[in-house]
Parts: C-alpha cells; structure tokens; sequence
C-alpha cells in the first residue's frame, strides 16, 4: 500500500443559527399563530426545556404541559389553541419536530481531506469533498464515493465499493468486496462482512465452510454501534434500502433484508433467513435460520422465532405465538396463584366431604357411592 495525503480544511466547530418562529413554519410547512418574530435559538423536550427552545405537544395532554413550560414556543395539532406562547400549527407535530431537530443538530467535525496517517491502497479510487480521517486504511481497487466521511480507524477492505455522503464512525470495518450505497450511515465498531459461522462435523472434528460470498448494504440504510453483518457463503448478504439497524445486532450469512425494516438492539437473524419490506424486529428477538418473516410483520421483543411469519402478522413469545393468543396465554399464567389457591381449597373441601361420607358408611353399612343416576349403591350388592 501507499501512504497518499491531501491538504485538510478544518473546519471551525459553530453552532447553529437561531431561527425565528416564521423561519421555521415555513421549513416544516405549517401555520403560526402568534408571535413569528420570536426568536429559537435550540430544540427541547417539555421536561428541559429554556427560555429559547422549541417544543412539540401532539395530543392536548402534551399541549397544556408545554403550555406550562419555560419553552418559547410550540409546535402543535391542527386545531391547538394557547393564549400566550407561539404555536406552529401542522399536520404531524411529531414529523415537524424532527426537522426542526435536524435543522438545530451540531455539525460533524469532519474536515475535508485525508489525514497524512491515512493508507491507501493501489489502485484506490477517492471522490471528491471527502473526509478520511487519522489512521484510516483503504484497500487496493477500494472506491469511497464524493462527500463521504470515513473516521478514524476506519478499515475498508479491498476491492469495496462506498458510496456517495456516506458517514462511517470511528473504527468500522468493512472487509473486502462489500458494498455500501450512498448515504449510508455505520456508527463505531460496526463490522460489515466478517465470514458467515459456516461448519460441518467430520467425525469428531468441525470443518470451516468457506466463505466466499459478500455483503451489499443499499441506500439510506443505517447501522447502530458494534453490529455485524456477516459475508454469505456465496451470493450476497443484502441489506435493503431505508432500513434501520439498532446498536448490537447481528446478521448472520446470506440473509436478505428488505427495505424500509426496523431492527432494533440485540437481535439475531441466523443464516439464510428473508426479511420481508417493512417488518419490525423489536429488541433481542431471535430467528432461526431459513425463516422467512413476510412484509409488514412486527415481531415483539425477545420473541423467538421457529417457523415463517405471514405478512402483516404480529407474534410475540418465546416460542412466537400470534400476539393476541400470547397475551390471552400470559394473563392466564397470570392467575395461577389464584388458581392454584383456589384448587387446594376444592380439593380440602373434598377431602373433608369424603371423611364425612366414611362415617355416614360406617354407622349406616351402606356404600354411598354413586352411581350414573346419583343413587346410594347398598354395601350387600
């Protein structure tokens, strides 16, 4: 490898700009009223927030509580009303206030250039605008497309393809001949392409299966901190596009994940598994290898999962049951205290019935057992 620097532009950390009311009725496409000139100099739950901040409030119980809080003005419902705070009136209070978050976030500190400690590979090919950070290594034939932020520590592989405005934090890596589409995002320690937990038993002994296949992780996809996304043993691991991957989460080989999936910490998905469009994975569910979970399926958390899932089912349990079924089930077990009291008090007052019964024989000489029509059955027969 060679070692290939471009002049850094450092930048100057600044803040963002306070904005008036106005301004930011119009970024999110809403209606104020009162007071657009004041002036937002930062975003705030209700609970924190200053003299300065902006809020949301979506449902009327949200809104009094702003109404009562230092913040300076309100992202609200349609129809909400306060007398003394301005209020920016829009379809999706929630989706609005996200907006405005991203308008208020800090910038990267990512300057333009590579580091002199960072090591190229031959052939490497560089867009432009892009930020390569301390001790960064790219492999031969590697491709980092234009505006791409990798740092520190960031190992990309030979023969790997990153594209365009990609950001990848401290310490990825990505091994070689993995793809990555533009605007992905991987948060630090996240692993992209390690070898598939491919082995087979020969007599006492397990052999490695190779594993030869790569990883190629679509548009807008983002991947939280220290999670892995394993190589197939041949064919592709396919991560699709807009999903959104959690802190923790491992992928094992040749799954294939459709787009605009949520997958939250600590889940595992075994090898060869089908993600379908827009499932919900909540966190440390479990699927077993070659499960298919069909689109818009929700799997609760700490599921574990045996067999497909249907599009548009919900389960949750450990083994998955239909989620309605498993909550019938877990109310059940709920009360068995109480059904286990209950039972010991029948089976008392059924022991003492029979004491009772034995006595009555004994003076009487007459079995009182009875029969199919209820009557006494004599002891002589």
């Amino acid at each position: 490898m060679t070692n290939r620097t471009l002049p850094l532009n450092p930048v100057q950390p600044s803040g963002p700009r306070p904005r008036t009311v106005g301004e930011l009725a119009r970024h999110v496409e809403g209606a104020v009223v009162g007071n657009q000139d004041a002036v937002i100099v930062g975003v705030s739950s209700i609970e924190d927030a200053e003299t300065g901040d902006i809020v949301f409030a979506e449902n009327p119980r949200f809104l009094s509580e702003a109404q009562k809080s230092r913040a300076s003005a309100i992202i609200a419902f349609l129809d909400a009303t306060t007398p003394d705070k301005p209020l920016i009136r829009v379809d999706n209070p929630r989706y609005a206030f996200t907006k405005i978050l991203k308008m208020f976030a800090p910038p990267l500190n990512a300057p333009k250039g590579i580091h002199p400690s960072a090591i190229l590979g031959e052939g490497a090919k560089i867009g432009e605008d892009v930020s390569i950070g301390p001790h960064v290594v790219i492999g031969d034939r590697a491709q980092v497309g234009n505006r791409t932020i990798l740092m520190a520590g960031t190992v990309i592989g030979d023969d790997c393809s990153v594209g365009e405005d990609c950001v990848l934090y401290p310490n990825v890596t990505v091994y070689p001949n993995c793809t990555l589409g533009n605007r992905v995002v991987l948060h630090a320690g996240v692993v992209v392409g390690a070898d598939g937990f491919g082995y087979m038993r020969v007599g006492d002994q397990s052999i490695k299966i190779p594993q030869i296949g790569s990883v190629t992780i679509e548009d807008d996809v983002e991947v939280g901190a220290n999670s892995t996304i394993d190589r197939a043993k041949t064919g592709t691991t396919l991560v699709g596009a807009r999903t959104k991957i959690d802190n923790l989460v491992h992928i094992a080989h040749n799954v294939k994940i459709g787009p605009d999936c949520i997958i939250v910490a600590q889940v595992g998905i075994a090898g060869s598994c089908q993600i379908g469009r827009g499932a919900m994975l909540a966190g440390q569910a479990g699927i077993k290898d070659h499960v298919t979970i069909g689109e818009g399926a929700i799997i609760h958390a700490q599921a574990g999962v045996f067999g497909s899932i249907a599009a548009g089912a919900e389960v949750s349990g450990y083994p998955a049951r239909p989620h309605r079924e498993r909550l019938r089930m877990d109310a059940a077990v709920a009360n068995l205290p109480e059904y286990l009291k209950r039972i010991r008090a029948l089976e008392k007052a059924n022991a003492e019935l029979e004491a009772r019964l034995r006595k009555i024989e004994e003076i009487t000489g007459v079995h009182l057992n009875a029969g199919s029509t209820g009557e006494a059955v004599s002891g002589d027969g």
